[in-house]
């Protein structure tokens, strides 16, 4: 029996050109600016701190934003440029230069899901970007109906081990939970752990028929009723 939704972001919640034309342009925009402004502060030292040892790179200040760029320019999924992009977008956000993109229909499943079920997000971006996107989407605050996120701190998408840790913090066995995902490989290392599985087309053109494809949420609930 379900008993929890977790679903990804990008490609699966919302679109992935939101992502790729809106926000990581935004974060590369204002990034120099954002770590000059505040590379003093201790969690952005922090930040840089992780960045220069990952890359094992000399910690300065010119040497780590050349190259929080670089991995922004290769979508390199690197925890501390993660964590930086979420402060970055946080002030988009809250000055109101961003929206989040959500589409209706996973907006309205998921308002619906949080009655019955537990319903968290598991996506590469830093859980504090994941709620600022679902606070300030276009659809409005939905950071209520959900209740756990899950970030490349807890292990990176295609391994294993992440989804073992996922049912362990939620408290289910595998089997209680229903992984959603616009990419085969994410699909394939929650199902080996024994995580329930359906992938969203979204116009991907990549997904093998080994896994169950649906075109939206609407279809995801008619499933599971």
């Amino acid at each position: 029996m379900i008993k929890a939704i977790l679903t990804d972001i990008e490609g699966t919640t919302s679109s992935i050109e939101f992502v790729a034309d809106v926000l990581f342009p935004y974060a590369k925009q204002h990034l120099a600016q954002y770590v000059g402004q505040h590379s003093d502060d201790t969690a952005v030292a922090g930040i840089l701190a992780e960045a220069a040892a990952l890359a094992n790179i000399s910690n300065d200040v010119e040497s780590v934003v050349e190259q929080l760029l670089a991995w922004i320019d290769e979508d390199v999924k690197a925890t501390p440029l993660k964590t930086l992009q979420g402060m970055i977008w946080q002030h988009g956000y809250e000055s109101g230069e961003l929206k989040g993109h959500i589409f209706a229909d996973a907006s309205a499943a998921i308002q619906k899901w949080a009655q019955h079920y537990t319903v968290a997000i598991y996506s590469s971006g830093s859980v504090q970007a994941q709620q600022l996107l679902f606070k300030h989407s276009q659809a409005g605050d939905l950071t209520p109906y959900l209740s756990q996120y899950f970030d490349t701190k807890i292990g990176h998408k295609r391994e294993t081990e992440s989804y073992q840790k996922i049912a362990e913090a939620l408290a289910l066995a595998p089997d209680e939970i229903l992984f959603l995902s616009d990419v085969w490989q994410e699909l394939e290392a929650a199902r080996n752990t024994g995580v329930n599985v359906l992938g969203l087309k979204r116009g991907v053109k990549d997904h093998p028929t080994e896994f169950t494809w649906v075109n939206n949420f609407d279809e995801v609930d008619r499933l599971i009723s």
